[in-house]
């Protein structure tokens, strides 16, 4: 057995239990020997070791045994050490997923923000898609029924996905995927999220095709909108748990009745 505890993955890996680990980094360092050998007998390829904020001081002797980093998060560093030359390990998340709203009204009123802070300098408001960044577990739908509430106050129905954008070298060199989604506004009034706006309007969608400010990309997400009926919320059987699945079908395949609303 191991000496340190954990336990093997379907991979052939084994997994330390990152709440048994030592806090002494002597002691953790001849447990982690110990072990590194008991890994060699049995067979394992790959050896995952999840270090917690607060037993951060015992990274520098994995590090010193051969581990390397994989991934980090707020509370956390994930190492991993390669025992069987040329096991694979698989990356991390490459990817950011964002989402922006096209909120077309039935007089044809286009919802529209402008950024406080921008990078590019500019003579006057550029207005763009209300819209961000999921958070983790989020569905696509919800986030950006959020995101646009949140950012104008606008209470808002999902009604299809209309186009997506892969762009590489975004934040940190990773990758992003951003989702422009048709929703149907519940409400008209705006209530500004000040903190990140300078300006959110209401604005006739020819005027926003045709003006001079309006960059391509967002003329031609807002055209998809427009022309395309997308593809929407459906379910697949065998995938029953929409908690953890998120389906998008064309029209015939998405079946009815399956819509997202932002409560009240």
């Amino acid at each position: 057995m191991s000496m340190l505890e954990g336990s093997p993955n379907q991979f052939g890996g084994f997994v330390v239990n990152p709440g048994a680990l030592p806090e002494d980094a002597g002691r953790f360092r001849r447990r982690l020997a110990d072990a590194m050998d008991d890994w060699a007998d049995v067979g394992y390829k790959v050896a995952w070791l999840e270090v917690p904020l607060a037993s951060a001081g015992l990274v520098p002797a994995a590090a010193e045994a051969g581990f390397r980093y994989h991934h980090a998060d707020e509370d956390y560093v994930m190492m991993t050490l390669q025992i069987e030359e040329g096991a694979y390990i698989p990356p991390h998340a490459t990817h950011y997923i964002g989402a922006g709203g096209v909120v077309i009204s039935e007089d044809r009123q286009l919802l529209v923000v402008s950024e406080r802070h921008q990078i590019r300098p500019r003579s006057g408001p550029s207005y763009k898609l209300p819209g961000g960044a999921l958070t983790q577990g989020e569905h696509l739908a919800d986030g950006v029924v959020r995101e646009v509430l949140e950012e104008t106050g606008v209470r808002t129905r999902f009604e299809a996905v209309v186009c997506l954008r892969h762009w590489h070298g975004y934040r940190y060199g990773k990758s992003d995927i951003y989702f422009v989604c048709r929703l149907s506004p519940l409400s008209r009034e705006i209530t500004m999220q000040e903190e990140e706006l300078e300006a959110a309007l209401w604005m006739p969608v020819d005027e926003y095709l045709g003006a001079d400010t309006v960059h391509n990309f967002n003329k031609t997400i807002v055209s998809a909108a427009l022309n395309s009926e997308g593809v929407k919320p459906g379910f697949i059987e065998g995938y029953g748990d929409r908690h953890q699945f998120e389906f998008f079908l064309p029209t015939g395949l998405a079946p009815q009745g399956v819509e997202y609303e932002e409560t009240p």
